[in-house]
């Protein structure tokens, strides 16, 4: 994992903040043990301390049913993540893997240079987001020593080499041969701002009127009259789908039947369609992208495997909120 990876995780912690007192069923919930792992306690502080930044969006829509339940379903969230960070917690114990303060300090002092901040600036913006300097070292040191715990129990289950690598950006160029690219024009007729239905089929029917006189050698000097443009070459995808579909099942030098998008409706006339040429850069410019990708991607998977090994290890008991 490299400083980016580092960075992306204490960028999301910087977001979370923190309320003295959490109203939970209209009634103050008082502190209290909410689970245990191997016998170590997870407090209900710690867990109302990440539901915080959450809570004022819940509040502000749905019914209070609806309100409940989707409190119910983020402190169940929010717990399995506080279980997972203590298995961390004992494993790196286990492991005796630990987090210096230099470490910690290091890991901030990239993320405020990262960011083109200032000392000043940056912990004004943490103070801010409602942590005290020591609450965010704290979670700093958290995310490092996951981080460590990882590299040290599972990068070694990740093997990717330049042949795997070279087999990812070969079936990437493969994928972008095969997409469709369509030099394409067409008409349009536009429907007034909040159509009503008469509007609509107003509209409608001119379409219909126009697709019924225009010809591929007419098409331009309908453009020009009622409006649309030439659209040049678009790929799969540059249209909405309602739109390309209609694109797809087009010959060249066919006209359209008038289709309707958003703001109004369209006649297209498919010029020529052909297989889209890969715009990917060269292998040697992208491999050591590709690699870190494939290389996150697999650590998530076995970050999610060794978590469950550690689970199926535990004992742990929760307690009803």
């Amino acid at each position: 994992f490299g400083t980016a990876g580092i960075t992306a995780m204490i960028d999301v912690m910087a977001g979370v903040g923190f309320m003295g007192v959490l109203l939970y069923g209209g009634a103050e919930i008082i502190e209290g043990v909410i689970a245990t792992v191997n016998d170590e306690p997870i407090f209900l502080s710690e867990l109302r301390q990440q539901a915080a930044p959450f809570l004022p969006r819940i509040y502000a829509s749905g019914s209070p049913a609806e309100q409940q339940a989707n409190i119910d379903a983020l402190f169940s969230e929010i717990l399995e993540k506080l279980i997972d960070q203590e298995l961390i917690e004992q494993a790196a114990r286990e492991m005796q893997v630990r987090v210096t303060s230099a470490d910690v300090e290091r890991a901030v002092q990239n993320v405020i240079r990262q960011n083109g901040l200032t000392d000043e600036e940056f912990w004004n913006a943490v103070r801010g987001q409602g942590f005290t300097e020591s609450q965010y070292r704290t979670d700093v040191r958290r995310q490092l020593l996951r981080l460590k715990v990882l590299n040290q129990r599972v990068r070694g289950r990740v093997n990717i080499t330049e042949a795997d690598v070279r087999r990812r950006y070969e079936q990437r160029l493969r994928q972008a041969n095969r997409v469709l690219r369509f030099q394409t024009s067409h008409i349009f007729l536009p429907l007034p701002e909040n159509p009503t239905a008469t509007d609509v089929a107003t509209v409608r029917r001119q379409a219909r009127a126009v697709r019924r006189e225009v010809t591929p050698a007419t098409f331009a000097d309908a453009m020009q009259e009622y409006g649309g443009s030439d659209l040049g070459w678009l790929r799969q995808g540059d249209l909405p789908e309602r739109l390309e579909s209609v694109l797809m099942t087009l010959e060249d030098q066919e006209i359209s039947d008038p289709v309707q998008g958003d703001r109004g409706f369209h006649i297209f006339l498919l010029h020529q369609r052909e297989r889209g040429g890969s715009d990917l850069p060269d292998f040697e410019q992208v491999k050591d992208q590709l690699y870190q990708q494939m290389m996150e991607r697999a650590m998530v998977r076995q970050e999610e495997t060794f978590l469950r090994e550690l689970r199926a290890e535990a004992i742990i008991a929760r307690k009803e909120l």
